[in-house]
């Protein structure tokens, strides 16, 4: 059977592999695709498919992109797949996304200032000078300046959602994102719904809403499911026919018991899934 990876960052984000390296490691580890959905980013796209084209014709590199939006105070996270990355609509609303993402990275440097933590928007930048910040940097900055015992530790005390700096985005939904992502001729997809913590009534309906405003699929495979959760979201997908994705969430050293494919070692992804979408979409 062929294996597929429909959710992986690179370093144009908050990974630490580059986009001909993901597309490498993926051919060692022989998956036949996989989706470079960076944060709010495309900068890694052209890359890691042009290097596929010469480098590992036998692995499809989808394009992607993964749109961090705002509900209830929660961070709720859209992937895109297949989306014209080059579409000038898109373009012009993704700098909307990221302009969005820069006024809560500032935000969140001031709360941090104020509960001790040395860092600044201009540290971070310097530090990951061609990524697109995200929590995990926040975490991996932290980290590596010796601020905390481990990257955990920062989503524990600090930025997750529920921590004293976290901040939401603002005016950013993921009906928006769904949107951006059908602009662009994408799959929009819902990524990992139990890190969200939403009672199954509450995410029953939170799907519901979001098929309303297009969401073509849910994310029924991931590297931290139970097989208990894998279950009630393929549940929910077939319940509003959407389609099943799987990813692992790979983003190298920033998560570094997260492998490529395989998640924490036993995620298997069929590429059924993968072909399924592609019949009909």
């Amino acid at each position: 059977m062929n294996y597929i990876d429909l959710h992986v960052h690179s370093n144009k984000s908050d990974g630490s592999y580059s986009p001909s390296e993901l597309v490498s490691y993926a051919a060692e580890k022989s998956l036949v695709a996989f989706a470079l959905t960076d944060h709010d980013t495309i900068a890694g796209l052209d890359e890691a498919i042009s290097f596929a084209k010469v480098s590992a014709p036998d692995c499809e590199v989808v394009p992607g992109i993964e749109l961090s939006t705002e509900y209830e105070k929660r961070d709720i996270h859209i992937l895109g797949l297949y989306i014209d990355y080059k579409n000038d609509t898109f373009l012009h609303y993704l700098t909307d996304f990221q302009n969005s993402r820069e006024l809560r990275n500032e935000k969140m440097c001031i709360k941090l200032n104020e509960y001790g933590i040395d860092i600044s928007m201009e540290k971070l930048r310097e530090c990951f000078p061609d990524s697109v910040v995200t929590r995990g940097l926040y975490a991996k900055y932290m980290f590596e300046t010796k601020q905390i015992k481990n990257m955990q530790e920062a989503f524990d005390r600090y930025i997750g959602d529920s921590g004293p700096c976290f901040v939401p985005r603002e005016k950013v939904t993921p009906e928006q994102a769904i949107k951006l992502i059908l602009t662009a001729g994408g799959v929009a997809v819902l990524a990992h719904p139990i890190l969200y913590h939403m009672s199954n009534r509450k995410l029953d309906a939170f799907v519901s809403q979001l098929k309303e405003a297009g969401l073509a699929g849910i994310e029924a495979v991931y590297t931290t499911y139970a097989a208990s959760e894998e279950r009630e979201m393929k549940r929910l997908a077939i319940k509003y026919n959407l389609f099943v994705t799987g990813g692992s969430d790979f983003h190298g050293t920033t998560k570094p018991n997260t492998d490529l494919g395989i998640g924490y070692g036993k995620l298997r992804i069929p590429e059924e899934l993968l072909l399924i979408i592609k019949n009909r979409f």
